[in-house]
C-alpha cells in the first residue's frame, strides 16, 4: 500500500489540492468576448512571424492545436481558428482576483503560473474537514467573482493532486481518498508521471514499463540504464508516494526543458532545429509564468556522457521566442554538436524578472 504523508503540523492526513484555470487565456478572451464563444481560439502571435500558441479554448483543442505549438501549424490543423494578440497584463489582473479567493481559504497556496496552484487544506479558515468541499467552494467562488471555470484535483499529495485536476477537465472536480490511491494507480499509464515525455516513455516501455505500477517490478539495473537519476524519482511515484510539501509564493529560479534521446543526434540541422523549438517552448512557459529571462542556457550531453554548458546574459530580459532560439543557435555553435553524437538537449531560462519589473518594451514582451 502507498505510504500517505500526515500534515507535521496536525498529524492528519494531508489534504492536497491542485488548482487549475480552464484553458486560462483563452477563456478570458471569450468572457470578455461573446463574439469569441464557442469559436476555436488560439492566443498566441501571428502565423507569419513565427508565433506560438500561448492557450488554446477548448473548441480549438479537438483539433489538436495545444500550447506552445507553432501558430502556423495550428493553422494546418484549424483552418478557422481565431488568433488572439495576448493581453499578459490583463490575465496577470485576473490572476490576482483568483489568488485572492485562494488565500482567502488557505495561506498555504503555491502558486505555478498565473492560472495553477497547489493548496494545502488540511486545516483552512472555513473549517471544513473535506478537501472535496474546499475545492467544490473554491470553484464556485472563482465561477461567481470571475466568470471563469476551474479544474481541481483532491488528494493526499501532489503528485496525485494534479494527475486528478486533468481527469474531468473542463471545469472537473476529481477526488482520490487515502484508501483509493492504490486503485488509482493501478489504472495510470506511465506517462502520467511527473518527468515521463515521449522520448522517456518510449525508453521505459522498451523494458516493459506500460503502467506506472510495472515500475514496482521491472529489474533496477534496467530501468536505471533507461532513465538513469530519474529512476529513483519515478518509483517512488509509481508507491504514490511524494512528501513534498506546499511551499507559498516560492519564486520560479528557472524555466527549463531538455530530452534525452533514444539514438544519439548526428544530424547537425536536426540538433539545432530541437535545440530551437526548445526554446520556443521555453518561451512560452515563460508566457504563462508572466516572467521574461536576462540568461539563457543550453546544455548538451555528447554520446560519451560529457556533459557541457554554454550560457548566454543579455538586457533587457525578453521571452521573445525568436530571440530566444537565435540565443540557443548561437550557444550551439559554441559547442561541438553535429561533430560529437549529442544524447541530451537542454534549454533553460535564468535571471527571471516579473511582468512590470521588465526594461523591455511590452509590445516586444508580447510578440509569442
Amino acid at each position: 500500500m502507498p505510504e500517505i504523508v500526515q500534515s507535521r503540523e496536525t498529524g492528519q492526513v494531508r489534504k492536497i489540492v491542485h488548482l487549475d484555470m480552464d484553458a486560462f487565456y483563452a477563456s478570458v478572451e471569450q468572457r470578455d468576448n461573446p463574439a469569441l464563444r464557442g469559436q476555436p481560439l488560439a492566443v498566441g502571435g501571428r502565423p507569419e512571424g513565427r508565433g506560438v500558441v500561448a492557450a488554446a479554448s477548448y473548441e480549438a483543442r479537438k483539433f489538436g492545436v495545444r500550447s506552445a505549438m507553432p501558430m502556423a501549424t495550428a493553422l494546418r490543423l484549424c483552418p478557422k481558428l481565431v488568433i488572439v494578440r495576448p493581453d499578459f497584463q490583463h490575465y496577470r489582473a485576473v490572476s490576482r482576483e483568483v489568488f485572492s479567493i485562494l488565500r482567502e481559504c488557505t495561506p498555504l497556496v503555491e502558486p505555478l503560473s498565473l492560472d495553477e496552484a497547489y493548496l494545502d487544506v488540511t486545516t483552512n479558515a472555513w473549517g471544513e474537514a473535506l478537501g472535496a468541499t474546499v475545492a467544490g467552494r473554491l470553484k464556485k467562488r472563482i465561477l461567481e467573482q470571475t466568470g471563469l471555470t476551474a479544474s481541481a484535483g483532491v488528494a493526499p499529495n501532489k503528485f496525485l493532486a494534479k494527475i486528478a485536476s486533468g481527469w474531468r477537465k473542463p471545469d472537473g472536480l476529481t477526488v482520490i481518498a487515502p484508501e483509493r490511491v492504490e486503485a488509482f494507480l493501478q489504472k495510470l499509464p506511465v506517462e502520467a508521471l511527473w518527468g515521463v515525455g515521449p522520448v522517456t516513455s518510449k525508453k521505459l516501455k522498451d523494458i516493459g514499463v506500460l503502467r506506472v505500477v510495472d515500475l514496482r517490478t521491472v529489474d533496477q539495473g534496467r530501468l536505471h540504464r533507461a532513465v538513469g537519476s530519474l529512476a529513483e524519482w519515478l518509483c517512488q511515484l509509481a508507491r504514490g508516494e511524494d512528501p513534498r510539501e506546499v511551499c507559498p509564493d516560492r519564486p520560479t529560479k528557472s524555466v527549463s526543458e531538455e530530452s534525452t534521446y533514444a539514438e544519439d543526434l548526428v544530424d547537425p540541422d536536426l540538433i539545432r532545429s530541437e535545440t530551437e523549438g526548445m526554446a520556443r517552448s521555453v518561451a512560452a512557459s515563460l508566457a504563462r509564468k508572466a516572467l521574461t529571462a536576462r540568461t539563457l542556457t543550453l546544455k548538451v550531453r555528447y554520446s560519451d556522457f560529457t556533459t557541457v554548458t554554454r550560457s548566454h546574459t543579455a538586457e533587457p530580459p525578453t521571452r521573445d521566442p525568436s530571440r530566444l532560439a537565435e540565443r540557443s543557435a548561437m550557444l550551439l555553435s559554441r559547442t561541438e554538436a553535429g561533430r560529437r553524437p549529442v544524447r541530451l538537449l537542454g534549454v533553460g531560462a535564468h535571471g527571471l524578472v516579473e511582468d512590470g519589473h521588465s526594461e523591455e518594451p511590452s509590445s516586444e514582451a508580447l510578440l509569442l
